[in-house]
Parts: C-alpha cells; sequence; structure tokens
C-alpha cells in the first residue's frame, strides 16, 4: 500500500513529514484488510496533535514587546545669584587673654573671686598678706624724715656759710664745704622719697586686681590665674592658596563678585552640626601663604554674649566669600564623578538621557553649587541615576512625584516581614 506523505512546517520553516508515516505490521500480527483501516482512521488524529504541539511552541517564541522606558526623577535647575560659601575647621580664641601674677613675694591671705566666673577690669582678686611692706612703708617714709630733717640743717648751715664768706670771715673752703653737703642732703632726700614711693607700690602690689574684664580660670600657685575675654571672641582658620586664587581669578573675569571686609559672614557649626545663632564678620586675612600647608589665615570675630563658645574649641567656620552671579544648586547625589571630574545625567526634551560636565564650585548643606556646565532649564536626573545610562530613552517626572510613586511601593514590602514577626 502507498503511504501518504503530508508536509508539515513550523515556525523556523523546518518541514516534517507527517505523511511520511507508514503502518507497517510488526511480525505476528494480523495484517488483515480490517487492521490496516483502523491505522488508516488514526492517521489524521496523530498529524493534527503534532501539528498543535508545534503551533503552541510557536505561539510561545514570538517576540515580546519592548519594554516601557524607565522612570527617572528629574529636577528642573534655573541660574541665579549664588553666595559662595566656604568650609573650613577652626579654632576658637578670646580676643584678649592676660595672665594674672603675684608681683611681690608672700603668702596668700585671700581669694576673692571665684575659678571660671566672670571679673571685671579692677576687681580685686587675691590679697598677699600686707604686714611686711606696711612696715618696709614705715621704715621708707622714717629715712624720708631722717633726710628732710638733714636736708634742713644742712641748708641752713650752708646759708650762713655764704654771708659769712661774703664778710671774709670764713675761707672759700668751708663755703664749699657746706654748699657740698647741701646739694648732698637734697639728694638723699630725693633717694628717700623714691624709697618710700616703692615701698607704696609694693604695698599696694599685695591686692591682686584683674588686668582685664572677661572670665577668670583655675588659679594656680606660680600663676595666680589667666583671665580671658570672650565676648567677642576669635575665630582662626585656613584656606588654600589656590582657592584664595580662584576667587581673585573670578573676581576679575567678572562672574564673581569677591566680600571685602566686614561684608564677608562668618558663622559657626558646633561638633554636633548645629548652627551657632550669632553671625560674625572677617576681621582679618593674612597677605602671606604658609609655605608648609599652603594655606592662607583667616580670623573672624563673633558676638559671645552668652559664652556659649569657649577659647580652644574646635568647630566648623561657613564663610560667605562672594556671591557668583550665575549659578546653579542641584543635590549633591545628582553629580558623579570620573577620571576626568564631575558630571550629571539630565534628561532632554526627547527624553534621552546626556552627560553634562560641570564645574563644582562650593557645597550649602546638601547641596552643591555649580557655576559652570549647565543650562537653564536642563532636567537634571537626582533618582533612579543606577537604572540608566546616556543615549537611554526613560521616562522624566519631578523628583517629587517620583519620591510619592516609590513610598506605597516600600509599604508592601514591610507588610510581609511583619506578618512574619506576627506569626
Amino acid at each position: 500500500m502507498g503511504a501518504v506523505k503530508r508536509n508539515a512546517s513550523d515556525c523556523f520553516g523546518r518541514d516534517y513529514p507527517f505523511g511520511g508515516i507508514e503502518s507497517r505490521a510488526s511480525a505476528g500480527t494480523d495484517s488483515t484488510p480490517g487492521t490496516n483501516k483502523n491505522m488508516h482512521n488514526r492517521k489524521p488524529l496523530i498529524t493534527a496533535a503534532l501539528a498543535a504541539v508545534f503551533l503552541a511552541a510557536c505561539g510561545a517564541q514570538q517576540p515580546q514587546g519592548e519594554p516601557p522606558p524607565p522612570e527617572i526623577g528629574v529636577l528642573v535647575v534655573h541660574a541665579k545669584s549664588v553666595a559662595l560659601i566656604r568650609e573650613a575647621s577652626a579654632r576658637l580664641a578670646p580676643t584678649r587673654a592676660s595672665d594674672v601674677r603675684a608681683r611681690v613675694p608672700g603668702v596668700v591671705q585671700k581669694r576673692l573671686y571665684k575659678e571660671g566666673s566672670m571679673v571685671k577690669e579692677g576687681q580685686m582678686l587675691v590679697q598677699i598678706d600686707p604686714a611686711p611692706y606696711r612696715a618696709q612703708l614705715a621704715v621708707a617714709s622714717a629715712n624720708l624724715e631722717s633726710a628732710e630733717a638733714s636736708a634742713t640743717n644742712a641748708k641752713v648751715s650752708a646759708t650762713r656759710n655764704r654771708e659769712l664768706a661774703k664778710q671774709s670771715l670764713i675761707s672759700k673752703t668751708q663755703l664749699d664745704d657746706s654748699e657740698a653737703l647741701e646739694r648732698s642732703s637734697a639728694a638723699a632726700v630725693s633717694a628717700a622719697r623714691a624709697q618710700v614711693q616703692t615701698a607704696r607700690i609694693n604695698l599696694g602690689y599685695a591686692n591682686v586686681t584683674a588686668p582685664i574684664s572677661g572670665r577668670a580660670g583655675q588659679c594656680e600657685a606660680t600663676l595666680l590665674t589667666t583671665i580671658e575675654q570672650v565676648d567677642p571672641i576669635y575665630v582662626y582658620f585656613d584656606q588654600p592658596a589656590s582657592d584664595f586664587d580662584r576667587l581673585q581669578r573670578a573676581q576679575a573675569s567678572g562672574t564673581v563678585e569677591v566680600a571685602q571686609g566686614n561684608a564677608a559672614e562668618v558663622r559657626v557649626l558646633r561638633a554636633d552640626g548645629t548652627p551657632y545663632p550669632q553671625v560674625g564678620t572677617l576681621d582679618f586675612s593674612d597677605y602671606s601663604v604658609n609655605a608648609t600647608t599652603g594655606a592662607v589665615a583667616f580670623r573672624g570675630r563673633l558676638p559671645n554674649p552668652d559664652r556659649l563658645l569657649l577659647p580652644g574649641m574646635y568647630v566648623t567656620v561657613r564663610v560667605t566669600a562672594g556671591t557668583l552671579k550665575s549659578g546653579f544648586e542641584i543635590p549633591q547625589l545628582a553629580v558623579q564623578r570620573d577620571g576626568q571630574g564631575s558630571f550629571v545625567l539630565v534628561a532632554g526634551k526627547d527624553s534621552v538621557v546626556a552627560a553634562k560636565r560641570v564645574d563644582v564650585e562650593s557645597s550649602v548643606g546638601s547641596q552643591w553649587i555649580v557655576s559652570s556646565g549647565l543650562d537653564d532649564g536642563d532636567q537634571v536626573i537626582v533618582s533612579g541615576l543606577q537604572m540608566v545610562r546616556p543615549g537611554m530613552k526613560v521616562k522624566a517626572v519631578p523628583a517629587d512625584t517620583a519620591a510619592a510613586a516609590q513610598a506605597p511601593d516600600a509599604a508592601p514590602a514591610a507588610a510581609p516581614a511583619a506578618n512574619a514577626q506576627g506569626s
């Protein structure tokens, strides 16, 4: 019997000879016509089943549609006048400091101030035993009186001898001796008067007073105390000479207006990052560069009425160095760096990602100040950066909208954890 041949093609264009299946009787079987008829009836069923299997495989291998572009958050930036703020580590120091020492030896009888308290100029701090110095003043006063008496007698004698010499009743030598005694007696009076003044000064030194107003420190043996004036207070810091030079060149080109003198604001951040409420000014800037550090020294002057800032504290200082006439503020997370410098990713009008090189000038909190590289109205990508690359098509939405869309996704993720804990 001739075999019926049927050719079928799959999705790859391959031919399958479904009609080439022949009915052959195996050994020991009955090859009667009835049997052959049953085999011929089964052939269409086998062919249909195989065709359905291959058609299902072809349908599963058909290419699916392209995935939608990823959704990223963008921030539209606009050029504006931006303050140039420099941050640096700084150290606080008193505006005035004075070591209080005993000017005369003696035994300290009283300490008339509390260590660590505020004192005023001229206030008595320590009293040294004055008895020895009173005695010295009394001796000096007695010596002065004796010298004055001797001087008076010498003057009277010299006056009398001058009259006698006119009458030639005494020799010239006697007159010279009497006048010399008069002069030496007068000199002795001056010396005795100086000794009295010295004794009086030493007696005054027994009462130690504050030379300046400020906070009195701890009392010691040789150094009675140290008084420091902390209102206002100085803040010392350094800035790289290269940064200083760049600001001057930017000022010359007209892109930056540098603050001069007291116009430069100085703010202080405490060790925990909280800002100090008082605002100071730049008080001094050196005109030479430290050869060791390559930095320029600066000093700010800061009000400290509550004495919250103490000398010796290390703080962070923020100085408003000037104003960038046309700059951009963008989040720090949006700025990336590679071997060539800083860059940001922006979404163009055609929703295609592009990389732009930028010049970062300074930072303000969590924002970078960009001086060049961006155009007004650029859409800077600030979220979803890990999902995009230059040349990729994206769906740009405002950054606030993207953050709100991500929030519901986080809630379901937390739900299974809560259920697991409950179980």
